[in-house]
């Protein structure tokens, strides 16, 4: 088993319920760190997003792992029509322990993760100790609503 992180966000139609579903269906799921909200980084105008990082104990390699986030973003009905535009759904493989993989669908560690402050704070809670030193480079507002179980009642799967 290897542990792995996704990093979720929604900014369409609802978003907490779009994030449930996803964490539902991911079985290796361990942990979720709390709920940010967080302004859109590029990409045209649009609403906030609600972020979350799940940590996975997985057999499932980081290509894998893609097609896992590829199915989650399917089943939340999203839609890909503008870069970096709104979605019900996006799931981005961020890291997964001893793999690299430079693709051109797939990079791991996700390329961008350490300019986004979205990604690393919640990352933070879930492995303080992957980024020691890592910096916020304050992009956005990143504000912190709470933790997953405020949102989610305990069920046993994905919720701690």
């Amino acid at each position: 088993m290897t542990r792995a992180f996704l990093g979720l966000g929604s900014n369409m139609g609802d978003r907490m319920g779009y994030l449930k579903d996803a964490v539902a269906a991911m079985d290796d799921c361990v942990a979720v760190s709390g709920v940010y909200e967080t302004d859109p980084v590029g990409g045209p105008d649009q609403g906030q997003y609600l972020n979350v990082v799940v940590e996975l104990d997985t057999s499932r390699s980081a290509r894998g792992l893609l097609e896992l986030c590829q199915a989650l973003e399917a089943s939340a009905g999203r839609v890909r029509e503008v870069r970096w535009g709104p979605r019900t759904l996006d799931v981005d493989v961020l890291w997964v322990d001893g793999e690299t993989v430079d693709e051109p669908d797939l990079v791991v560690p996700h390329p961008r993760m350490f300019e986004r402050a979205f990604v690393m704070v919640p990352i933070g809670e879930l492995a303080p100790d992957l980024f020691e030193g890592w910096s916020d480079p304050d992009t956005g507002g990143c504000h912190r609503l709470g933790d997953w179980d405020e949102f989610v009642p305990r069920t046993g799967k994905g919720t701690s």
